[in-house]
């Protein structure tokens, strides 16, 4: 595309590829610095996100961010940013909670342009896939986060690609499951950590 990534911010703020720009409050871009040697891609903006307009700071991006830290990565150094720039969603029901609803492969295709290009700009030392809709958007349909997390896969997407577990799965375990979890999801990072 050869656009800045606040262009790239700018033209997305106006996308009307699929339908989720109807119930959703806002685009949500990516954010970080365009020569951030690391890239961090999740599915899509969470609520918190929609109302806020930018990736990772509800309850999910707070995971991220401790995560981080443990693993001795500065969020302010890394770009994240999801595989879809609205937030889709179901309404509970008899309540106003908007609920998760996990985009569908056209919605992602939809947005698509979008994520190529912020790889483009970046250009990512390190790319790390959180979760699966965004390891299968990125890896391909077969990939398995399960059986492959944690270490570095080939792809031309960037020199060093891995996935793991996505931070709200963590909040979505048993209780007694969290800090396994969270050590687990640690450890994924500080695996990409080596190759920064």
């Amino acid at each position: 595309m050869g656009r800045t990534l606040d262009e790239l911010a700018s033209l997305a703020a106006g996308c009307t590829n699929c339908d989720l720009y109807r119930n959703a409050t806002q685009t949500v871009f990516g954010e970080g610095p365009e020569t951030a040697d690391l890239m961090l891609v999740g599915e899509q903006p969470g609520d918190k996100e929609d109302l806020a307009g930018e990736p990772f700071v509800g309850p999910a991006g707070r995971i991220l961010d401790e995560a981080l830290a443990a693993a001795g990565i500065d969020r302010d150094r890394a770009y994240v940013t999801n595989v879809v720039k609205h937030f889709k969603w179901t309404p509970k029901p008899g309540s106003k909670v908007r609920l998760h609803k996990t985009p569908n492969r056209t919605e992602q295709l939809a947005c698509r342009p979008w994520l190529e290009g912020e790889l483009e700009v970046v250009q990512p030392q390190v790319l790390v896939c959180l979760g699966a809709v965004a390891a299968k958007s990125l890896l391909g349909d077969d990939f398995k986060v399960t059986q492959e997390r944690g270490r570095f896969v080939p792809s031309p997407l960037a020199p060093k690609v891995l996935a793991t577990m996505h931070p709200s799965s963590i909040l979505r375990g048993a209780p007694e499951d969290r800090k396994r979890n969270m050590a687990a999801f640690v450890a994924d990072l500080r695996v990409a950590a080596t190759a920064l």
